[in-house]
């Protein structure tokens, strides 16, 4: 009985002294990498600020003619 209660904590150790393995790895970024990321979110943003104005003074103008 005492051998089998000891394996059992033995394995609940065990488990979690590997999760701490992996939370003691270095994780490395390329700056480059993170600037030309920031960098295409801009384009995006402003090509869908472009798009969103075009169609929204489309639709006014559409409404414009629609009503006169």
């Amino acid at each position: 009985m005492r051998i089998s209660v000891n394996k059992i904590k033995e394995k609940i150790i065990s488990r979690y002294l590997e999760k701490d393995n992996l939370h003691n790895t270095v994780k490395r970024t390329d700056i480059n990498v993170l600037l030309n990321r920031v960098k295409n979110n801009q384009k995006n943003e402003s090509r869908k600020k472009l798009y969103f104005s075009a169609a929204a003074s489309t639709g006014l103008l559409l409404f414009g003619l629609i009503i006169f």
